[in-house]
């Protein structure tokens, strides 16, 4: 799978001397789903503006489908659709009218069988002749996705797509961008819902005060930084934890009910046999096990904690 989008040592400095973006690189690959995930302040948007010619560099390169970002501009601006996370839209325009003038833009030709359908795709066909005023939030955020989309770009930049829609709208966005991605469109999506990035990305990347902490696959993301937990629930309250069992690292719950024991699901033995046999050696009895996982929460969590 061929690399898209190459970023090389960007970094970019704002007049007053903040630091936006630090010597960040990246490569992002064609047709995937690429989540970047950062709390407020932390680069995500400008790096995007960047990539989309929209603010300057400071230093670094960045390739778009092998063109120059600077050198090569337009080359690289028509191949991107960026959905910015305001509702940037004209009250009194129409939904078709919008779509049109957005192409022309870029020097395409008049297409209305491909904006038809791209319309129908967003289930927005039957409000192309509506002002913009009179649609909901979810709906402008829709036009927002087809007004990028109408010169036909192989790469699609999101913005927090789903921020301020309710729980429904927010699901049938993630079935929009699956649908895209299935038509062969790469997709960047900036996102705070984690459950977002969890759903719908084949690799997720954390940045936080403008560094790129770690972008890998989801999966191993969350099989190498994840942790599993084993829950017992205990017959009876015990006060402390034996001594004989002070190397398992475990915790109790506030009322004695409960040992709560970390593991390693990628290490050679997980501890739990020994362990529960040494419980049985105590005399320790249990009602319940139990056992969880950390999800990409809990890893983002602990990544942005880290790197303060």
């Amino acid at each position: 799978m061929k690399n898209i989008i190459s970023i090389a040592n960007l970094c970019k400095t704002y007049e007053g001397g903040f630091q936006a973006l630090k010597n960040v690189s990246l490569d992002i690959r064609e047709g995937e789903i690429l989540a970047l995930l950062g709390p407020n302040g932390a680069g995500k948007t400008t790096l995007i503006s960047v990539i989309c010619g929209l603010v300057s560099p400071t230093s670094g390169k960045v390739s778009v489908d092998g063109f120059d970002i600077i050198d090569e501009y337009r080359r690289t601006r028509e191949r991107i659709g960026l959905v910015p996370q305001e509702l940037t839209l004209a009250a009194f325009d129409r939904v078709w009218d919008t779509l049109c003038f957005s192409r022309g833009l870029f020097g395409k030709k008049a297409d209305p069988v491909y904006l038809e359908q791209l319309l129908k795709d967003l289930s927005l066909w039957d409000k192309r002749n509506n002002e913009l005023r009179m649609l909901s939030g979810g709906m402008k955020r829709r036009v927002l996705i087809a007004k990028a989309l109408s010169h036909q770009p192989n790469i699609l930049f999101l913005d927090e797509p789903t921020a301020g829609v309710d729980v429904e709208l927010r699901k049938d966005m993630w079935e929009i961008v699956s649908r895209l991605r299935e038509s062969g469109v790469t997709i960047i999506l900036t996102t705070h819902y984690i459950e977002e990035a969890e759903q719908i990305a084949d690799r997720v990347g954390v940045i936080n005060n403008g560094e790129l902490l770690l972008v890998d696959d989801k999966a191993n993301l969350m099989r190498e930084l994840g942790r599993k937990q084993l829950i017992i629930d205990l017959k009876e309250p015990i006060s402390e934890v034996p001594d004989s069992m002070t190397g398992y690292g475990l915790e109790l719950s506030d009322h004695g009910d409960q040992l709560v024991f970390t593991y390693d699901t990628q290490g050679n033995s997980t501890g739990i046999t020994a362990l529960l046999q040494a419980l049985h050696d105590a005399g320790i009895s249990m009602k319940d096990l139990n056992t969880t996982q950390s999800s990409l929460q809990d890893i983002f969590v602990n990544l942005v904690q880290d790197k303060p």
